[in-house]
Order: C-alpha cells, then sequence, then structure tokens
C-alpha cells in the first residue's frame, strides 16, 4: 500500500522552548531515520512517503500553525491530495489540534462535488486522514533530534496508518486509537491525549491490539466508476470546482455567533447580528441552546423582538443563516419549543446533527462553490440541510448507500418544502403534503416495509407479501428523493449515472 504523508504543521512537527516548527524537509529526514524502520518493520509492504511541504500564505511557508489557519488554506491542502491521487493509495495529513476538526470538515466538501440534489458525482475514493499530537514527535538533544519517549505522536501517526489499510473513503480524523469522521470530530481537550471526540457518531475503527471496523458504518464511496476521483473526468471536475472556491474563497464572510444571555434592549446580539450584514456577510451560523432555541429579544413577542428583527434583515439582505447548537450532543431539527420556533419565520436553516465547526465550513464552502455550480439561494439552503458528506443523516432520502429500508414509524422530510412521506404503523405508507393531506398512498390500510434494493422499490408486508411494487429496474446507487416541484411533492428514483425516473404509478398531482 502507498500512502503519502503530508506535513502542514502543529505540535507533532514543533520542537524547543518554547516550541516551534521544524523546517518540512528536516522533520520529514527525521521521520524517514526514526519512525520509518518501526513502521517498516510492522508492515514491510508499505512505501510511505513524505511530502516536502506545502506553500501556505501569502510567503510560501512549507508549514502553518494551525491557530493562525485561514479558508485558504484547506485549499492547498485539497490541492495536494488530488494533484498526488493517482500515486497513492491513501493520505495521512499532520495537523495542529487547534484546527484540525475544522479542517476535517472543510475537506470532507472540498474533495468530493454534489449537484443541486446532493448527489455525488465527483466522490472521494481513498482515505485522507488527518492525526497530530498533544506532544511533539520528537526533541531536539545535543546529539540531534530523538523521538520523544513521553509523546503521543508516534502511535497516532501508526494508528493513523495502520486505519489507512482499512480503505474507508472519506476524509477522518486519528487520535488516540479512534478514527473519527472528520466533519463529525470536535477537539473536548487540550491536555488529555483524547482530544477529540464524535459526540454524534461512533468511531469509524479503532486501534488497540490490532485494527478493527467501528461501529459507525463508512460514507459507501463513489457510486460507478465514472464518478470517483480515481477517474480523470471526475478529478478533474473536482479541481476545477476547487479553483472557484479558492478565487471566491477570501471575499467571503461567514460568521458563528454564539447564543449567550443578554439584556433586550439594545441587545449585543442584536448588534454584532447587524454589524455581521452590515459588513457583507455571506452566511451567519448560530450556536444556539438546547435544541436550536435563539433569544428573540422579546419575551411575550418573538416577532417584535430586536434580535429576530436582526435576523429579518439578514434574510432581506439574503445572508444564510443556519441554525445550530453549542450541545455537544443531540441535533436540530423541527424547531419544537416557543424559544426557537420563531427562528423558521426568519427563514433560519436547522443544522440538524451537523456540530458548529462542520456548519461553518459547509457554509463556506457552500456558498464559495455557489456561481461556479449554478446554485442558487434557494439550492443552498436545501444543501445546508441535506447530508453530503456523512456531516448529519441524510433525511429525504433511503437507498442501499443510505438505509435501503423505510419501517414502520420511520419517515422521510423534503428539504425544499414541508412534504413527509410516513410509514405509519396503523395507516400504512402515505404521502403528506405541507397541509398534512395524503396526496399518495400505494397500498391504502395496509403495512409494511418500503425497501429500495437491486430489486426495485417495494412495499413488503410483515408476512413477506409485496404489497406494492415499482416496476423499474434499478442500477447501482438508486436514490429515493423526497422533493418539491413548485410546491408539489415529487418521489423521484436518482441515479449515479444521471438518470432520473419517477416512482410509478405517482404523478404528484394528489393521486391515491
Amino acid at each position: 500500500m502507498r500512502i503519502c504523508i503530508i506535513n502542514t504543521g502543529g505540535t507533532i512537527s514543533c520542537v524547543g522552548t518554547p516550541l516551534a516548527p521544524l523546517p518540512a524537509a528536516r522533520f520529514a529526514d527525521a521521520a524517514r531515520d526514526l519512525m520509518m524502520p518501526a513502521l517498516a518493520a510492522a508492515d514491510p509492504r508499505l512505501r510511505i512517503d513524505f511530502h516536502p511541504g506545502l506553500p501556505f500564505g501569502p510567503d510560501g511557508h512549507d508549514t502553518l500553525d494551525s491557530t493562525n489557519l485561514q479558508p485558504r488554506d484547506w485549499c492547498v491542502m485539497a490541492r495536494a491530495v488530488l494533484a498526488r491521487y493517482d500515486d497513492y493509495d491513501a493520505f495521512v495529513i499532520l495537523h495542529g489540534t487547534d484546527t484540525m476538526d475544522f479542517s476535517g470538515a472543510a475537506l470532507s466538501f472540498l474533495l468530493s462535488q454534489f449537484d443541486r440534489l446532493g448527489m455525488g458525482r465527483a466522490v472521494l475514493s481513498k482515505p485522507v486522514i488527518l492525526t497530530g499530537s498533544q506532544l511533539p514527535l520528537f526533541r531536539e538533544t545535543a546529539q540531534g533530534l530523538v523521538l520523544n519517549a513521553g509523546s503521543d505522536a508516534f502511535a497516532n501517526v501508526a494508528g493513523a496508518i495502520s486505519a489507512a489499510r482499512l480503505r474507508l473513503p472519506e476524509v477522518a480524523l486519528f487520535f488516540d486509537g479512534k478514527l473519527l469522521r472528520g466533519n463529525r470530530a470536535l477537539k473536548v481537550s487540550s491536555t488529555r491525549f483524547a482530544a477529540f471526540d464524535s459526540p454524534h457518531l461512533p468511531p469509524l475503527a479503532e486501534v488497540g491490539i490490532g485494527c478493527r471496523v467501528g461501529d459507525a458504518p463508512p460514507l459507501p464511496g463513489p457510486a460507478m466508476p465514472k464518478v470517483a476521483l480515481d477517474h480523470p473526468d471526475a478529478r478533474r471536475s473536482v479541481q476545477d470546482q476547487l479553483t472557484a472556491i479558492d478565487d471566491a474563497i477570501d471575499g467571503l464572510s461567514v460568521v458563528q455567533l454564539p447564543a449567550f444571555p443578554a439584556r433586550f434592549a439594545g441587545s449585543p446580539l442584536a448588534a454584532m447580528i447587524r454589524d455581521a450584514v452590515d459588513r457583507g456577510a455571506r452566511a451567519i451560523v448560530l450556536e444556539a441552546y438546547g435544541e436550536g432555541n435563539f433569544p428573540a429579544g422579546d419575551v411575550d413577542d418573538p416577532q417584535r423582538g430586536e434580535i429576530c428583527a436582526a435576523l429579518m434583515q439578514a434574510r432581506d439582505a439574503g445572508v444564510l443563516v443556519v441554525d445550530g447548537s453549542r450541545v455537544i450532543g443531540g441535533a436540530v431539527g423541527a424547531f419544537h419549543y416557543a424559544a426557537g420556533a420563531w427562528l423558521a419565520e426568519t427563514g433560519a436553516v436547522e443544522a440538524g446533527q451537523m456540530t458548529p465547526v462542520a456548519a461553518y465550513a459547509k457554509a463556506l464552502i457552500l456558498c464559495a462553490a455557489a456561481d461556479h455550480n449554478g446554485w442558487d439561494d434557494d439550492d443552498l439552503r436545501a444543501l445546508i440541510r441535506r447530508g453530503l458528506a456523512g456531516e448529519t443523516p441524510a433525511r429525504d432520502r433511503m437507498g442501499a448507500d443510505i438505509d435501503p429500508v423505510l419501517r414502520p414509524g420511520q419517515l422521510l422530510q423534503a428539504v425544499d418544502g414541508a412534504a413527509r412521506l410516513v410509514n405509519d404503523p396503523d395507516a400504512g405508507l402515505r404521502l403528506l403534503d405541507a397541509a398534512g393531506d395524503t396526496v399518495w398512498a400505494p397500498a391504502p390500510g395496509h403495512v409494511g416495509q418500503l425497501r429500495l434494493d437491486c430489486r426495485g422499490l417495494r412495499l413488503i408486508a410483515q408476512d413477506g407479501a409485496v404489497l406494492w411494487n415499482d416496476s423499474g429496474t434499478e442500477g447501482p446507487g438508486a436514490v429515493l428523493i423526497l422533493r418539491h416541484d413548485d410546491g408539489v411533492p415529487i418521489l423521484d428514483l436518482h441515479h449515479a449515472d444521471g438518470r432520473v425516473r419517477r416512482v410509478a404509478g405517482f404523478s404528484g398531482q394528489g393521486d391515491t
């Protein structure tokens, strides 16, 4: 297996007192001399190369203090992976811990391309694993550099390489024996070796006595060869998108604002929102309380509150507002509490299970890619809600690579309207419009599981009887998507090759 290690800097490649970064070339030489013998002994089949360094900033520094990371630096990392994609089977990126979770989220969106419905049109097919350490890998002595015996660095590098051998096709983060999805990870400690956690998703893999696949299912990767980054057309498409993002990202402002107890009259929160709008913010990510509750600025009448008025101003100015939560676990979905329900009137988009870090990176990158991909504001709002790279569950679709079964008690929800495909435990499968009226029911009065697999889309009773059968034959990567078209609920089957077919027997015009 061929693995490329890309050193971007951080504590792992620092030495001295105070800590200062080693030049990338010296770090690479020391790693070859001091680490490689042990890694080669563990697996002689590995071929590990060290990238000589990346050009960060206008002066082209080859390493980066991650505290000073800028969004364009994500593009530098992504470009380095894409430029060497044919030469390696996996990539390990050494990174500072301060913003490693931001980079893990950003790279997951930069290394794939999606259409306006969230279908992958160019998809990462190899592991890209970020790692680092709480203590430096090397120590400077009178005799030169030596391995730092008390550090977690060597275990993290060796663990990341071991996890890469699983060939999971996604951006991940390895720390303290656990491989976490990159856009689900958060830094949770500045002192423990277990510096990162993934509150909404268990590990993808764990390294201890051996390396085992974890409890979280990995992303499926490309649905067919033509959309894999191994294919030159797909890789060129992502590189073109990356160039457009790189050109646009410095001119975009995305602001992250936490909720905090504050006075209503002359609210500092309202002032911060207005200031962000006046300064040309393209998006605002709210770190709300609980399930997305945010102070409105008026207890008795939220619609007249100062903070609500500021968010209305943001909406009218075309600013994308994403409502996330400062709570480490849980999710922001439907606004259940009065303290959050008013947000729907401002046009704020709920973040689902996205961490604030992932919501920030996703909003910035989607806004930067919008013109290149032909997305309008409605597309951006829907794409924020859609699960693109595993950052939040895909709630508007089902398929073999997502979840092939819609069981009684489960539902699909459109992200561009209020339609729901409900598998009611008593009434059976029904498609409901925004008013809650049934517009389609393939087997009224019958209860079963809706299943999508190579035999097509079927509703199957508990005893195995087929209650309803779509007449089409599906190829690999078929996905059932619930969406709206001019306010009308639509159920379509989408394929990786771009084919789209309406579900048999469903016109979307209120047929039951």
